[in-house]
């Protein structure tokens, strides 16, 4: 029986499956990612992720997006790696390295007197502000609260990137906001060659904020760890929120920090193991 032992985890609603790569093979991980991420007839995700050795760190984190594209980095997936890493003795440390396809990444673990990690705190890296570097094909270092055209649909934006890209626009009411609608569009305009995440964000006060996500390659999230830390650095650049706030995602609650250029977005959440299974390929061919 050709059969593949994977486990389901959650950061604030963020869902992927995760596959060990120390004990597990997998081929065609893009075709995999598809598989199990429908919600009708796969496990159920946002995507997957291969916990893997690194020669570099750690560990390695390799993740697909629901549709079978490869993305870089994700801050909730992260934190499930790390806590995946622990209990399971991948690495028996309270501060594990993590290679991603946007760098390496510290994650200090919160284990609980059960010996469990209840939170996890990421080094997520400094932002990258440089319109050419998101990447986008628009002039000018940094473009902050500019107007961006979308056929008829208009929308003022910052960009910023988190080892992946984000279009970041404040809305007054992000519940009415069309986030479908208006996501689809943005992901693939011709500013951004490489697609984009968009998060659509209402400010509370200066300290806190509601965020929805809509992800490239996965349509809208419950939650975004790398646009929430992009949606903190938006809003210091715009001028309405303090260096430190609480971000309020679909899936839960996030804590963001950034002090400003050449610090890095330090970001603390949850991780929660869901299940485990075994996946037959026999079964989905």
């Amino acid at each position: 029986m050709n059969i593949l032992n994977f486990t389901k985890m959650e950061g604030a609603g963020n869902d992927y499956i995760y596959v060990n790569l120390f004990e597990e093979n997998v081929k065609n991980p893009g075709d995999l990612a598809k598989a199990v991420s429908h919600r009708h007839f796969g496990v159920g995700s946002d995507g997957l992720v291969l916990i893997a050795p690194s020669d570099n760190a750690d560990l390695r984190m390799i993740m697909f997006n629901s549709d079978g594209s490869e993305s870089e980095m994700c801050g909730n997936a992260i934190r499930c790696v790390g806590k995946y890493a622990y209990e399971r003795n991948l690495v028996k440390a309270e501060q594990i390295s993590v290679e991603t396809g946007a760098g390496i990444k510290t994650l200090d673990l919160n284990v609980n007197r059960y010996n469990k990690v209840d939170t996890v705190i990421v080094q997520m890296g400094e932002p990258e502000l440089d319109a050419r570097l998101i990447p986008s094909n628009l002039d000018g270092k940094q473009i902050v609260n500019e107007t961006f055209s979308f056929g008829t649909l208009q929308l003022r934006g910052t960009l910023v990137s988190m080892g992946n890209p984000h279009f970041v626009t404040f809305v007054d009411n992000v519940e009415e906001t069309p986030v479908k609608e208006w996501g689809e569009i943005i992901e693939v305009s011709d500013y951004f060659p490489n697609r984009i995440n968009v998060e659509f964000v209402q400010v509370v006060s200066n300290k806190e904020v509601i965020q929805r996500t809509w992800e490239r390659g996965a349509g809208e999230t419950w939650a975004c760890g790398t646009g929430a830390s992009a949606v903190c650095v938006a809003g210091i650049l715009n001028g309405v929120t303090t260096e430190t706030i609480t971000n309020h995602l679909t899936g839960g609650d996030l804590i963001l920090t950034w002090k400003g250029e050449g610090n890095q977005v330090i970001m603390e959440g949850p991780a929660k193991e869901v299940f485990s299974g075994v996946w037959n390929y026999d079964l989905h061919n």
